[in-house]
């Protein structure tokens, strides 16, 4: 067994002779015991889709002609906040912004920046409302067509793994993980992380993903910063970047959750085999990486532990929906919770859903059929089974990025 370099593996490609996987293909190989050998793979294209809070957008666009306004003191994009500056553009009309993924609205705190930026990307027209420092307001739209430079940074995306919650208290608790008020007395779990398919849990020691290594991030092709912030050897991270006038608007949007608006994300990134560790890092399945799961109310609390094999396991990536079975309520309660707007007007919207699971667990009339599955734990002494009712990652955005990443690195879009 030799080690490989980056060109050897690059020449491959190029002759049309590498063998290329999928991080899904190759984890069904190794749980049917036909994995292939080191000198039958070359690279694994890893992915995940998650909320990612740490999203920001740095933009530039023109709002009105030269000379209209001094420069910028405060910018609304359909009524969410970005940030103006740091560049004042005294007297030109345009303004630099930066715009989180978490700001909300001021008009509606379950908009916010990640649903803003998908309008944006689908080419919907966007309000803009500027406060200038000589007193003017100055309103116009703007389509993606506008926005001269467009960057997304990641401050932190792509965790190795995190954590699952559950409320173990009577009232319910608002948060950030879950997608309405997590009952009480351990009536739900809600969880984030895309197990064995994740970048980083398939390269632990970062041998291959490192600063300058290449990614799609929402299909557009990006850079590895460094670490992302929070970023430690236990629960690894990273900062990355992208160009987001490139992106697909299908891998990112926006995501409800009980404290507001929040991002979502899809990032893919290859891993080239190039030696024996790298190539035994792979081998990792969803049995064999634990997740903590911790009382919502107080995040760092563990109560148990469970594994990504009984979150995922083999339960649906997407719910049935029967419009038979709809009974158009006046106040529909999938329509008022479903996290990513996919549900309207009686229609589901499968380029929106992002198989949360919110509309089976919470629909009157059972329109929704979807197995999200349950887990088996033991709080404070007491054997529990606690349903899933809402993940905060979606595999099948991961695997789709994952897919694509495999094809452009086939057809030399994508060059290691």
């Amino acid at each position: 067994m030799t080690n490989r370099t980056i060109s050897q593996i690059n020449e491959k490609i190029e002759n049309g002779e590498a063998n290329i996987y999928t991080a899904e293909e190759f984890k069904k190989l190794i749980k049917n015991n036909d994995a292939p050998s080191f000198d039958e793979v070359d690279v694994v294209t890893c992915g995940t889709c998650g909320v990612m809070s740490g999203t920001a957008a740095i933009l530039n666009f023109i709002v009105s002609p030269p000379g209209e306004f001094i420069r910028a003191n405060e910018v609304y994009l359909n009524g969410v906040p970005a940030y103006a500056g740091p560049c004042p553009n005294e007297w030109l009309g345009s303004v630099d912004v930066i715009l989180h993924g978490t700001a909300h609205s001021i008009h509606d705190e379950s908009y916010g920046g990640g649903f803003l930026l998908k309008d944006l990307l689908e080419g919907n027209k966007i309000d803009v409302r500027v406060e200038s420092a000589d007193g003017k307001t100055i309103e116009n739209t703007i389509t993606i067509e506008d926005i001269t430079r467009g960057q997304i940074i990641g401050a932190r995306m792509a965790f190795k793994n995190y954590t699952a919650f559950t409320n173990p208290n009577r009232e319910p608790v608002s948060s950030i993980f879950a997608a309405t008020p997590l009952e009480g007395n351990l009536r739900g779990l809600t969880f984030s992380g895309c197990g064995d398919l994740n970048p980083l849990q398939n390269d632990i020691p970062h041998n291959v993903i490192k600063e300058g290594s290449k990614v799609l991030i929402n299909g557009a092709q990006g850079y590895v910063l460094g670490d992302g912030t929070r970023s430690s050897a236990e629960k690894p991270n990273l900062m990355l970047s992208a160009d987001l006038t490139k992106m697909d608007p299908y891998y990112i949007g926006g995501f409800k959750t009980g404290q507001g608006g929040e991002i979502y994300d899809t990032v893919a990134i290859p891993i080239p085999v190039l030696n024996e560790e790298i190539y035994n890092n792979l081998m990792v399945t969803d049995d064999m990486v634990d997740i903590p799961v911790a009382d919502i109310k107080g995040r760092h609390l563990p109560l148990d532990e469970t594994t990504y094999a009984e979150l995922w396991g083999e339960y649906d990536l997407r719910p049935q929906y029967d419009r038979a079975k709809c009974k158009g309520c006046d106040s529909c309660i999938v329509e008022e919770i479903c996290p990513t707007n996919a549900f309207a007007n009686e229609r589901l919207n499968l380029a929106y859903c992002y198989g949360c699971g919110m509309c089976a667990n919470y629909c009157r009339n059972d329109a929704f059929d979807m197995d999200t599955g349950s887990v088996d734990l033991n709080i404070n002494g007491r054997d529990v089974n606690v349903p899933i009712i809402c993940r905060q990652s979606d595999r099948l955005r991961g695997n789709k990025l994952s897919l694509k990443l495999k094809k452009m690195i086939e057809s030399k879009e994508f060059e290691l």
